[in-house]
């Protein structure tokens, strides 16, 4: 056990409070327009054909997503197009839909947990708003190789094209292997073909493009925010270092406070400010995660923690090694004061949840309940993320889960204050 030491006065001012994306968007910059120019043209590409499309109809039923070692099959893994020019049949939307909700079932526990309870529709798109940023990711840092049928893949004049002005703009080399980066970069710009499918005429025969254009159709999510995703996701292969927090809040947005963007959308709002709550949302959810993950990215050479906010403190890369730090005298105040900082955005998420419809309060209220725990095993354990990972057990979702549930569909409102005064003590979760 670490000896507790008394907290440090911080040499960086503690900032919260979402910084509001909106005035950006309003003069975009050339890279912006570059990123959010990228579209797939119908006449460009083969589509499927009729007899395709009617067989696929046909078989919908006896169509499998699961294989015979139990991992995840794309049902349209046979088609050569990446389109049908015409929408396809009611079957293969359903089928695309389950591809996304086994996909989040299997790579997100505490996700799935915190909207499975949703109603039919608001969960299958939020299982498709999941399934889009997982594939993301597992591109831009994992080994997920995507398909896009039909694409000339690394020769495509296009592709090269974008890759050369995206580096132009960024004024900036990758930190990753070429061979890695090229792979990458190439994959991504077709992901972004694929995400155009879903503002325009044409439909996308990966299934998770296929749910999602449903999606945003039924629930009018602007493409900015599916774009500004996958733009974090590129910043991945040319950042590995942030020197100052605004660097890591913008970074944040782009992977996080997004995805809050997208979810209000489904779970429906009318007060404006909701966005600003959201946005607080994702960046308490994204902090954590950099704080939790310290010593696994330091093993990928990835340090998220301002640099200048480690440097006043006295914490050089080197500490963040093998988990020295946890032996330097400021390492556990610094966390005392960013896990103070998270929370002020942590108290702003809170107040998104009142400008919910409450049939679908209860989803982000868990997912908050989840982060706010971690949080506090973080400190529990005295800034300790090195020596054992820090997580929730599935006791700990389940009854957080079930807790959350409770309060926000079946609680009568009058009782609102005895809930809180339980939380406040620790004995239900703060939300």
């Amino acid at each position: 056990m670490l000896e507790r030491r008394k907290p440090l006065d911080l040499l960086f001012p503690l900032k919260g409070g979402a910084e509001s994306s909106v005035s950006a968007k309003k003069n975009p910059t050339p890279l912006d327009r570059l990123r959010a120019g990228v579209m797939l043209a119908r006449d460009a590409v083969k589509a499927v054909s009729m007899t395709a499309m009617e067989a696929l109809r046909e078989g919908a039923l006896m169509i499998g997503i699961i294989g015979e070692e139990n991992e995840l099959v794309d049902p349209f893994a046979d088609l050569d197009a990446p389109i049908w020019s015409d929408k396809p049949p009611a079957e293969l939307h359903r089928l695309a839909y389950k591809y996304c909700e086994e996909l989040t079932k299997r790579e997100a526990g505490n996700f799935y947990h915190s909207f499975k309870y949703l109603p039919d529709d608001q969960r299958q798109a939020m299982c498709a708003v999941y399934a889009f940023c997982r594939r993301a990711d597992d591109i831009a840092d994992g080994d997920w190789a995507d398909r896009f049928p039909g694409a000339e893949g690394e020769l495509s004049q296009e592709s090269i094209e974008y890759r050369e002005q995206l580096e132009s703009l960024q004024q900036r080399t990758t930190i990753l292997d070429n061979e890695v980066y090229l792979n990458k970069i190439n994959q991504l710009f077709f992901f972004r073909k694929k995400l155009s499918t879903c503002y325009s005429g044409v439909y996308s025969t990966d299934p998770v493009f296929l749910a999602l254009k449903d999606t945003v159709e039924r629930y009018a999510i602007p493409r900015s925010v599916f774009d500004d995703l996958i733009s974090g996701m590129e910043d991945d292969l040319y950042s590995n270092r942030y020197r100052t927090f605004d660097e890591l809040y913008v970074y944040c947005y782009r992977v996080a406070s997004v995805v809050g963007l997208m979810c209000i959308e489904i779970y429906g709002y009318d007060d404006p400010r909701a966005r600003k709550f959201a946005e607080s949302w994702g960046i308490f959810m994204q902090l954590t995660n950099v704080l939790r993950d310290v010593g696994e990215d330091i093993e990928r050479d990835r340090v998220y923690l301002p640099l200048d906010e480690l440097e006043h403190n006295g914490i050089g890369e080197e500490d963040l090694q093998g988990g020295k730090v946890v032996l330097n005298s400021s390492w556990e105040p610094y966390c005392h004061h960013y896990a103070k900082r998270a929370r002020t955005y942590l108290e702003e998420a809170r107040q998104l949840l009142p400008l919910l419809p409450r049939r679908t309060r209860y989803s982000p209220a868990a997912m908050i309940a989840f982060y706010d725990k971690i949080l506090k095993q973080i400190e529990k354990q005295q800034g300790d993320v090195f020596t054992r990972r820090v997580g929730l057990s599935k006791v700990q979702k389940l009854s957080l889960a079930a807790a959350v549930y409770l309060r926000h569909r079946f609680l009568p409102r009058f009782l609102d204050p005895v809930w809180s005064g339980f939380a406040r003590i620790g004995l239900l979760p703060n939300v």
